[in-house]
């Protein structure tokens, strides 16, 4: 035998790989409440029936007291009912009525059980007084009133006359009539429930134009537009639109990727391949030298290439700050740590790279590893057109409000008229002998772009090149 355990544990893994369904959502959302306000309906429809059956009886029960003391007038001579008079008082059919008479100077005259007063004086003369009583531990509800005792003989003494029955035949009455109107009750459910689904699954028609729509753009990425779109359903295709607006951009970074690789790699993979066929072609050591020192700048050179076209990319990626990346860092934590790891190259290219800053802290919201990028490309820079025997200033400082990283050399500069066009894609100064790809002040440009940063190029004060990176401080310190 399985156990049940077990077999429960299935059914709900069952349920719960089960496909959301809209409209299943709906009718759940739509019937549930209907029904429950038709069950209060119910319930509504038995209380105004039992307070019907209560007007009704408490009329009657006022009247059976009246009628008593219309009796005991008749009878005022020795206080009796006859035996016809007792039956009707007595008489019901579902359990049995209760009456009493009680004089206020001779004490009970007549009755068949003792029944309770109202809690507060009746008025001698007035109408019946109705009030809840009981009997034993059967509720009973009653109708008690008070008349001048017909008997001439006692002029003063005041009848005290209450009748009551039990509440069986109340609530009897009232579930009659609420069994009468279960069957329209029921009706009316099912016609309500028709109703909903037809107009659930009517309703629903209105997404098969966008669907088919849809279903015929193939590989479109151009945004859906709102022409046939329910308004209930525009968050979703603005969603969706975005969606595609983010996946038609990393395709555009992906497709100028592979140009921009096809471009750059293209002359050092055909420079290699040349000097493959060089070496082929000649048993001379000083070619197949010359030849190899070539293949060797050439892979450098295609290697530094498409690293930098992977950084460009990445930092180009809209990525960055939804992958939750972006934290307070310390800048003057990273930076002379970032400085301090280039030293040794910079000793060994015979250039004297220094570090200089005014402040303790500078935190900043951003990511450390592309910072890290930053800097290694504007010191790159700086090696490779300011030259051996020249030096490299890394600063930091606050500016106002900003903080502000700069690294500046002392080498050649760059003329003003192509200050600008510095950050460009691929360009490269004229007239500048040592190699390079045209991309490190991209990759800058890039990395500062996605930290909300602004970078301006400028000459230095001893007519190197210097740039300045302005950041907006963070309004939290780093962890």
């Amino acid at each position: 035998m399985p156990d049940a355990g077990f077999a429960k544990t299935t059914h709900w893994r069952r349920r719960g790989n089960e496909k959301p369904s809209l409209r299943r959502r709906l009718l759940t959302f739509l019937l549930v409440p209907v029904l429950i306000v038709l069950l209060l309906d119910s319930l509504l429809a038995y209380l105004v029936a039992l307070a019907y059956s209560n007007r009704v009886h408490d009329a009657d029960l006022s009247d059976s007291a009246l009628t008593l003391a219309e009796m005991m007038t008749s009878n005022a001579l020795d206080g009796e009912l006859t035996a016809q008079a007792r039956f009707l008082l007595e008489y019901d059919p579902d359990g049995r009525n209760y009456y009493s008479v009680i004089s206020s100077t001779r004490g009970r005259l007549i009755g068949n059980a003792e029944l309770g007063n109202p809690g507060h004086l009746v008025a001698v003369d007035r109408a019946p007084v109705l009030y809840n009583s009981s009997l034993g531990n059967r509720p009973l509800r009653a109708a008690v009133m008070r008349i001048p005792n017909p008997n001439a003989h006692e002029p003063n003494d005041v009848l005290t006359i209450t009748v009551a029955e039990n509440l069986r035949d109340r609530h009897q009455r009232a579930r009659e009539i609420l069994m009468l109107t279960l069957p329209l009750q029921t009706l009316l459910i099912l016609a309500i429930f028709l109703l909903l689904w037809f107009g659930v699954s009517y309703g629903l028609r209105v997404l098969e134009p966008l669907t088919a729509r849809l279903g015929r753009r193939g590989h479109d990425l151009s945004p859906i537009g709102e022409t046939d779109v329910p308004v209930e359903i525009l968050p979703l295709t603005r969603t969706i639109d975005d969606l595609f607006a983010r996946m038609r951009g990393m395709m555009t970074l992906q497709e100028r990727f592979i140009a921009d690789a096809a471009h750059q790699l293209r002359t050092p993979l055909a420079g290699i391949q040349l000097q493959v066929e060089r070496m082929d072609t000649t048993n001379d050591v000083t070619a197949h030298a010359d030849a190899l020192a070539h293949i060797h700048r050439l892979s450098t050179r295609a290697a530094r290439t498409s690293a930098q076209l992977l950084a460009l990319t990445r930092t180009q990626s809209p990525h960055l700050d939804e992958a939750g990346r972006m934290c307070a860092i310390d800048l003057a934590q990273i930076i002379p740590e970032a400085v301090s790891l280039r030293v040794h190259q910079a000793l060994g290219s015979r250039i004297d790279l220094g570090y200089e800053s005014n402040m303790e802290s500078s935190p900043i919201l951003g990511d450390a590893l592309m910072l890290q990028e930053l800097l290694d490309n504007l010191i790159d820079n700086a090696f490779h057109y300011a030259g051996p025997g020249h030096s490299i200033t890394v600063g930091l400082h606050r500016i106002d409000d900003a903080v502000l990283l700069s690294v500046e050399d002392d080498g050649p500069g760059v003329d003003d008229a192509f200050l600008s066009r510095l950050g460009e894609r691929f360009f490269r100064v004229p007239g500048v002998r040592e190699e390079g790809t045209g991309l490190g002040l991209a990759i800058v440009e890039s990395i500062a772009e996605q930290h909300d940063a602004k970078v301006t190029f400028l000459r230095g004060a001893l007519g190197g090149l210097r740039v300045e990176i302005r950041f907006s401080p963070a309004e939290t310190p780093p962890a």
